[in-house]
């Protein structure tokens, strides 16, 4: 094979790879993921953060409200800061992104699953026709006690 018709190939694999509806998909939720992590870290550092800083403040005693969740969230060593409350707002945003995916997956597959087993369920056969009336059985004898007669 030349290597034009590999390339030919490869861009034709690709193109079916890329243009169907499972990589569209997977694509929205990508950008989608991406949005609510911004929503979820702006929570974490917009509300919770400050309201830990507060909260911290409010224990220590110290005046200006910054100056708690500092000494909580920072640590000099060498006369370098290390933000390890920077880190911990990060794993705050992990687990809260984390237990949404759970609960949305864990919804979403019972949903799935839910509907697979309606799919599944077999049609109820289909109930026995009622019994003919009196009149139609006679008529039927009738009709082959005159069949027999004519052979």
């Amino acid at each position: 094979m030349s290597l034009k018709n590999k390339a030919s190939s490869l861009m034709d694999e690709f193109k079916a790879f890329a243009f169907k509806g499972n990589i569209v998909d997977m694509a929205i939720g990508v950008i989608i993921g991406g949005a609510f992590g911004k929503i979820v870290t702006s929570f974490v550092n917009d509300i919770v953060m400050p309201s830990v800083n507060a909260l911290v403040a409010m224990i220590t005693g110290s005046q200006a409200a910054g100056e708690g969740l500092k000494a909580l969230t920072y640590i000099t060593a060498a006369g370098a800061e290390i933000p390890y409350g920077k880190f911990l707002g990060q794993v705050l945003d992990f687990f809260i992104v984390a237990i949404v995916v759970f609960i949305v997956m864990k919804k979403f597959l019972g949903f799935m699953q839910n509907m697979r087993k309606k799919e599944e369920e077999p049609a109820p056969a289909p109930a026995e026709p009622p019994p003919p009336p009196p009149e139609q059985v006679l008529l039927t004898e009738i009709r082959d006690l005159l069949k027999n007669q004519q052979k």
